[in-house]
């Protein structure tokens, strides 16, 4: 099996947030469990020296880009069991940063556009069943894909799968875009699939309707992104494709985010030995000002200061909780007015308030590891990677149940002394209030059953090894004639699998589908005869090629090949118009 993961930035080379670390690790969690991955970056000139002294070019070729005939350079570098391959062109990615030009539509059009047509030009030893693209700055890719490519030699059988990280960020740019730039508009079903209104169109729109397959990145975000609050005026493709969405939970670097090897700790320990967390917590209030006791309950935050990571609902009970002699520490950046009201509870409690305005991942990793409880109260949350951090760090989470919070903490039950943190349902600030006291009373009341508690947090297995299996789960369901690694017979992968109606929230469950597959009349896909092979490739006109939609298969299916169903007429072509309002109103990237 060849995975192509396609993605705006990857660490350790580009990383500006969340993405970049899942398209670092995800990748060698594919490798370790015998997979072939391919990680395909721009070339940005912001890439260390370092890395670009080691890359090795390979190829280069002309990538057609609407009336345009643009250079690609494909640069290899092999990190850690992983082939990274740069594409390279001075004039989109010779800049400074990867994002926030005037031009990020064509540039990552071009980057779609370079990506499909690399395919053909990948070397002797790599190859690509499946390619997955990662939010807006790819979601071109299966379109071009499938109306330019998917009839050439060697482009036949690729599957295409999509990752929203955050849909709030789109793509949306004006409509010249289809002729100018994306050579679409001759395309009616391609140019319709790609409208968000009469004058705007959405990349990301256009990779959920062309995609065989859409993940994000919880269950329950992926629940939430089909309704109205959530979607960002996509939840009306995302209703009608929902066969074929799934959740799966990201991981962490466990080797990095280690207490018992941490080289930045006042004392390292583990689940088997949590003798050092009390050194590192007396360690951590002296560092900060606060008064060292071991007795009292220090809670900590590590997070953006915006109303999206709850701040509303910390300025409005952080008096309370300061009041009932808990003590709270904050480390992050962000809005001016959140800032200033941490301050004035700082001065207002000292000793016992601190704030730090500033960004600093090595004390961040002190917080965590010396904190007793971390506080992530957020509005809505795709993933979240603070919480496992912290549950890593022998520290409990208070968390809003939202999206990836909802699916990685297990909220404490008193009958049962289970859980793995505690959490609260609405976004209010004395529900918020209440979780935390829940929290600091039985660190004072029972601290037996809070250590308890913790080891089985720190046990929790958050490793990107979860995630990779899930991901494989889906890559083999899409290419069942593939062997996967271990043995398992060609044809028998097994289909996503569907969502539990338990509201038990392990890790192990992390993955599900959110609705029972739709019913759906299928035909026998006819097969088509291949083109010869062209360096690049022609378009076709809407009458020679009509969208296909991938259908998860039924429960009497899943250890057979699922058919595909072809879907003529407006069907699949017509783009949901009761969102159109919404939909422009959405955030543009």
């Amino acid at each position: 099996m060849g995975v192509v993961f396609a993605s705006a930035e990857a660490a350790p080379f580009i990383k500006t947030g969340g993405l970049g670390d899942v398209a670092g690790s995800l990748p060698q969690a594919l490798v370790a469990a015998g997979i072939q991955v391919v990680v395909m970056v721009p070339k940005y000139a912001s890439i260390a020296d370092s890395y670009k002294e080691r890359m090795e070019h390979i190829a280069h070729f002309e990538v057609p880009l609407g009336w345009r005939t643009l250079y690609c350079g494909l640069e290899r570098l092999d990190l850690d069991g992983v082939t990274f391959l740069f594409l390279d062109n001075e004039h989109y990615f010779g800049r400074g940063y990867p994002y926030g030009f005037f031009d990020d539509g064509e540039r990552f059009a071009f980057f779609a556009k370079a990506i499909c047509e690399s395919l053909q030009h990948l070397p002797q030893d790599l190859r690509c069943d499946i390619l997955h693209c990662n939010d807006w700055h790819t979601a071109l890719a299966p379109v071009f894909l499938r109306e330019f490519y998917q009839e050439l030699e060697g482009y036949t059988n690729i599957k295409t799968i999509f990752s929203v990280h955050n849909i709030a960020f789109q793509g949306q740019f004006s409509d010249v875009v289809l002729s100018d730039v994306l050579g679409l508009a001759h395309i009616p079903a391609a140019a319709a699939q790609l409208r968000s209104d009469d004058v705007s169109i959405n990349y990301m729109l256009g990779a959920l309707n062309y995609s065989d397959a859409i993940t994000t990145v919880s269950p329950s975000y992926a629940a939430e992104i089909q309704s109205p609050a959530f979607g960002e005026g996509l939840d009306g493709v995302l209703r009608r494709r929902s066969s074929i969405l799934q959740g799966i939970v990201n991981g962490i670097n466990t080797t990095h985010f280690d207490p018992s090897t941490c080289p930045g700790l006042a004392a390292n320990f583990s689940a088997r030995d949590m003798n050092g967390k009390a050194a590192c917590k007396a360690a951590l209030q002296t560092e900060l000002g606060l008064e060292v006791r071991d007795d009292v309950p220090l809670m900590s935050m590590v997070t953006r200061l915006t109303r999206q990571k709850g701040m509303d609902l910390v300025n409005y009970a952080l008096d309370r909780i300061l009041s009932g002699g808990i003590q709270v520490a904050v480390l992050g950046t962000g809005d001016p007015w959140y800032e200033e009201s941490l301050r004035s509870f700082e001065a207002r409690y000292p000793g016992q308030m601190v704030a730090r305005i500033q960004f600093d991942p090595t004390l961040s990793e002190r917080m965590y590891a010396g904190s007793d409880l971390f506080l992530m109260p957020s509005l809505f949350e795709p993933c979240g990677l603070s919480q496992m951090i912290a549950m890593r760090f022998g520290t409990l989470p208070i968390v809003r149940e939202t999206g990836g919070l909802k699916d990685t903490v297990i909220p404490y039950n008193y009958v049962t002394d289970e859980g793995t943190g505690f959490s609260f349902a609405n976004f209010n600030g004395e529900e918020m209030g209440d979780a935390v006291f829940r929290a600091a009373r039985l660190f004072w009341d029972n601290r037996a059953a809070f250590e308890r508690m913790v080891k089985r947090a720190m046990q929790t297995d958050f490793s990107w090894q979860q995630s990779a299996e899930r991901y494989l789960d889906l890559y083999f369901w899409l290419r069942p004639d593939r062997e996967r690694p271990g043995g398992t017979a060609a044809g028998v992968a097994a289909a996503p699998v569907k969502a539990s109606t338990k509201k038990t929230r392990a890790r192990k469950t992390s993955t599900t589908s959110i609705k029972s597959e739709a019913e759906s009349k299928t035909n026998s896909k006819t097969s088509s005869t291949k083109k010869t092979t062209k360096r690049t490739a022609t378009p076709k006109t809407s009458a020679q090629k009509e969208p296909v939609v991938e259908t998860a298969p039924t429960a009497a299916d899943t250890k057979k090949k699922p058919a595909r169903s072809t879907v003529k007429g407006k069907a699949d072509t017509k783009i949901s118009t009761s969102k159109k309002s919404t939909a422009t109103r959405s955030k543009k990237a």
